[in-house]
């Protein structure tokens, strides 16, 4: 049997979560806000940046740095706590896009994965804010992974959960260390920024935003870049 490879498509969708999927960033920064006020240390501009995207065992060492005198554990449990008391009284703030295509993904048959540095409880609560019919066929959470992101485990992981390899997933990212991760583990890494600039990050390309993009055209940036785009009589890419 011969493959069409003009009809190729990616085997998954390996999808960040905080950033990418939803704008939980405010969430977020309020829990941590929180908790440093009690301790009267500030956040710094340079700080917060460097936590965007970054695994939650080492954004708790960060804050044990500025002084918080809680262990990891326990810093991460309030930081879950209060993420998902946020998420269940506001509106979920879908980032443009995202649930369109998650939903021309589905009519495609192309299956997508969560691969996020939250904990899967964390993940568990978002999943459970999705419009009735769109789902992931897998989900690992940030407690689930040895070495976090920016190292490639978390998504050569994600391929793994759901049985296809890495080097024919697309990868959907916002963050500087999600992106660093994607590229390394072997995926096409597409990075669509939110709250910071990822010019210079290692990625196949950097879209403004998920909005008008759907399966017809992850699947022709795929072939673009695995090499296997194909051409017609007219010599326009199929």
């Amino acid at each position: 049997m011969t493959t069409n490879l003009a009809q190729r498509i990616p085997a998954a969708v390996l999808w960040d979560m905080d950033g990418t999927l939803i704008d939980s960033e405010p969430l977020w920064l309020a829990t941590e806000l929180e908790m440093l006020r009690r301790y009267d240390i500030e956040l710094t501009d340079e700080v917060r940046d460097g936590l965007v995207g970054s695994g939650l065992r080492s954004a708790a060492r960060v804050f044990q740095g500025l002084g918080v005198p809680l262990s990891v554990d326990e810093i991460i449990a309030e930081w879950t706590a209060g993420v998902i008391a946020g998420l269940r009284s506001t509106t979920p703030a879908w980032r443009p896009g995202a649930l369109e295509l998650l939903g021309s993904l589905r009519d495609a048959g192309i299956p997508s994965c969560l691969v996020t540095m939250a904990v899967r409880e964390i993940a568990d609560a978002v999943l459970a804010l999705l419009p009735e019919g769109l789902e992931f066929a897998g989900v690992l959470g940030g407690d689930e992974v040895q070495r976090e992101k920016p190292d490639p485990e978390p998504y050569l992981r994600g391929a793994e959960l759901i049985g296809v390899p890495i080097t024919e997933c697309l990868a959907l990212e916002d963050s500087v260390n999600g992106l660093r991760s994607a590229a390394a583990s072997g995926a096409v890494a597409i990075g669509v920024p939110n709250l910071l600039s990822l010019d210079g990050v290692p990625s196949h390309e950097l879209w403004p935003t998920l909005a008008g993009v759907d399966a017809a055209r992850l699947s022709e940036r795929f072939r673009f870049h695995t090499g296997t785009q194909t051409t017609t009589e007219n010599g326009e890419l199929a």
